[in-house]
C-alpha cells in the first residue's frame, strides 16, 4: 500500500516568479507559496476573517485520488 503524500499542490502560476497553493492533506489547511528568483516565502492562506482557509474533507479525498 502506497503512503499518501502529506502535501498536494492545487494551483500554480508563473515559472521563475509566481505563486502556488499547497494543501496539507492531514489538516486541510491551505498554504500560499511565493517565489521570485532565489527568494521564496510560505504562509497559511487566510480568509477575509483572518482565519486559515481549510479545504473540506470531501474535497481533500477527491484531490488525493487524482
Amino acid at each position: 500500500m502506497a503512503k499518501q503524500k502529506r502535501f498536494l499542490r492545487t494551483y500554480t502560476q508563473g515559472k521563475t516568479t509566481g505563486f502556488e497553493i499547497w494543501v496539507d492533506c492531514e489538516t486541510g489547511v491551505q498554504y500560499l507559496f511565493g517565489f521570485a528568483g532565489y527568494g521564496v516565502g510560505l504562509t497559511p492562506l487566510l480568509g477575509a476573517d483572518g482565519a486559515p482557509v481549510i479545504t473540506p474533507k470531501e474535497e481533500l479525498e477527491k484531490l488525493a485520488a487524482k
